[in-house]
C-alpha cells in the first residue's frame, strides 16, 4: 500500500534530475492530460486523469508501488498538496516544486509582484475575486472554466482596469495579451490562464516594504481608525468641528464594527458625505461603492480616497433609484434617505445593514422597515461628549440612534 506520494511541479521547462528520477520509477502517475502525455511518464505506469483530488488520493493510498502526481507550477501554492495532505488519506507528501504560474505571469509582464493580491476565481467565488480587483491596484487571478477573463471583465462593468492575460504558460501555445478590461469580454480565452488586473491610479511605491500584499502602513504616518473628520479632505464643517450627525468618529467606529467589512466584500456607502467611512472600509480591504447625490460630496470622497491611497468607485445619483444599477452588496451603510432607501436596500439582500436616526420616531420607522423585510435589528442610543482637557469642559456633544440589521437566515 502506498503511503508516500511525490508531487512534481511542472512549468513547461525540462524536468530536474530529481523529478525525472522520481517519475521514471513511478508505477502510478496522476495528472492532467498534458502531464500524462509527457515523454518521461513510464509507458507501463498506471495513469489517472486528475479530476477529483480526493478520489485520486484514495486510489494512490491503495496502490502497491511508487506514486507520482504531476501539477502545473508550484503545487504547494493553491495546488494539490493541501488536498493530498488531508489526514484521512494518510499520505506522506514529498514535493518537487516549479516556478508558480503567478510568478511566471509577472515575469512575462516584467513587473514586481510583492505588492500584489492573489485570488482564485471559480464560478462560486468569482464575485468575491472581482471585489478584490475593485479594491486593489494589482491582483493576480488564477482562473477556471466559467470564471475567466471575460467573466471578470463583465462583472467589473464600469471599473476600468488593464488586463495582462497569460494563456497556457510554459507550453508551446503560450500567449500573453495586454488589453483594457472592457475589451476582454469580446474574446474567447484558452485555459488555463492567469490574469493580472492592474489599475485604479498610479502604482503605490513599495519602497521599504517588508510584507507581501498591500503595504499595511499606507498611507505613511496614518495609524488608527475612526479618525476625526478633519483628517479627510473637506471633512470639517464650517464651524470647524467636522462632526455632522452622520460624520462623527464615534458613530463611524460603531458602524464599521457592526458591518465588519473585509477583503472580498463589496460595501455600499449611501450618502458618503466626506468619504470618511468609505475610506476606512477600503482600508480594511473591502471594495467600496460610495453613493451621493451631491457632486461636492462625490468630489470630497474621491479626494479622500486619493489622499489615503485606496480604491473607491464613486457614483453620483439619488437613492433609491441609483441603486438599481449597482452590483450586489455584501454590507451596506445608509447615511440618509429614510424608509424608501432602507426598503430598496433590503430587496438586494446584503448580509448586514447599518443606519442611524436623530429621533426615536425615525429610529422606530427604520427599524420596522428592516424587520418587516427579513432582518433582525439591534438599536443603540449612542452619546459621545468631547471635552476640552484644559478646562475639562464640554466642547461638543453627539447623540444618535444606531440601527444595525442582520439578515434573518444568518442570525444566530
Amino acid at each position: 500500500m502506498a503511503d508516500r506520494v511525490t508531487v512534481i511541479g511542472w512549468d513547461g521547462s525540462p524536468l530536474t534530475a530529481g523529478a525525472t528520477a522520481a517519475l521514471s520509477a513511478a508505477t502510478l502517475v496522476a495528472g492532467a492530460a498534458h502531464h500524462l502525455a509527457l515523454p518521461e511518464v513510464p509507458a507501463n505506469a498506471e495513469r489517472i486523469r486528475l479530476g477529483s483530488i480526493d478520489l485520486a488520493a484514495r486510489r494512490i493510498a491503495g496502490h502497491r508501488g511508487s506514486a507520482v502526481v504531476l501539477a502545473d507550477g508550484d503545487p504547494g501554492f493553491f495546488g494539490v498538496v493541501r488536498n493530498l495532505r488531508a489526514p484521512e488519506h494518510g499520505l506522506e507528501v514529498e514535493v518537487v516544486p516549479a516556478v508558480s504560474s503567478v510568478a511566471t505571469a509577472f515575469a512575462r509582464a516584467g513587473m514586481p509582484w510583492e505588492d500584489a493580491q492573489t485570488v482564485v476565481a471559480h464560478p462560486r467565488t468569482l464575485r468575491r475575486a472581482v471585489n478584490v480587483c475593485r479594491a486593489h491596484h494589482k491582483v493576480a487571478v488564477l482562473t477556471s472554466p466559467g470564471a475567466g477573463p471575460a467573466e471578470l471583465a463583465l462583472l467589473l462593468e464600469d471599473v476600468h482596469r488593464t488586463f495582462v492575460i497569460c494563456e497556457e504558460l510554459g507550453t508551446a501555445r503560450e500567449q500573453v495579451s495586454v488589453l483594457t478590461s472592457e475589451k476582454a469580454a469580446d474574446h474567447v480565452w484558452r485555459d488555463p490562464n492567469v490574469v493580472i488586473v492592474i489599475g485604479g491610479g498610479p502604482e503605490p511605491q513599495a519602497t521599504g516594504a517588508w510584507i507581501a500584499g498591500r503595504h499595511p502602513a499606507y498611507p505613511r504616518g496614518v495609524r488608527g481608525w475612526a479618525l476625526p473628520s478633519q483628517a479627510y479632505p473637506g471633512g470639517a464643517t464650517d464651524d470647524g468641528d467636522g462632526s455632522g450627525e452622520g460624520e462623527s468618529p464615534g458613530l463611524r467606529a460603531a458602524q464599521l464594527a457592526r458591518l465588519g467589512p473585509r477583503t472580498g466584500d463589496l460595501l455600499w456607502d449611501i450618502g458618503s458625505g466626506s468619504g470618511a467611512l468609505a475610506v476606512e472600509a477600503a482600508r480594511f480591504g473591502a471594495a467600496v461603492l460610495a453613493v451621493d447625490s451631491d457632486p461636492a460630496a462625490c468630489a470630497r470622497t474621491t479626494a479622500a480616497a486619493r489622499s489615503f491611497g485606496v480604491q473607491i468607485q464613486v457614483v453620483e445619483g439619488r437613492a433609491p433609484h441609483v441603486l438599481e444599477r449597482l452590483p450586489e452588496p455584501d454590507v451596506v451603510r445608509i447615511g440618509g434617505g429614510g424608509v424608501p432607501v432602507v426598503t430598496a436596500v433590503t430587496e438586494r439582500r446584503p448580509e448586514r445593514i447599518v443606519t442611524h436616526a436623530s429621533t426615536r420616531d425615525e429610529a422606530e420607522a427604520l427599524g420596522a422597515a428592516l424587520t418587516g423585510n427579513g432582518y433582525t435589528v439591534r438599536c443603540s442610543l449612542l452619546q459621545s461628549v468631547e471635552l476640552d482637557t484644559a478646562a475639562w469642559s464640554e466642547r461638543e456633544r453627539s447623540v444618535v440612534f444606531l440601527l444595525s440589521a442582520l439578515r434573518l437566515d444568518l442570525a444566530p
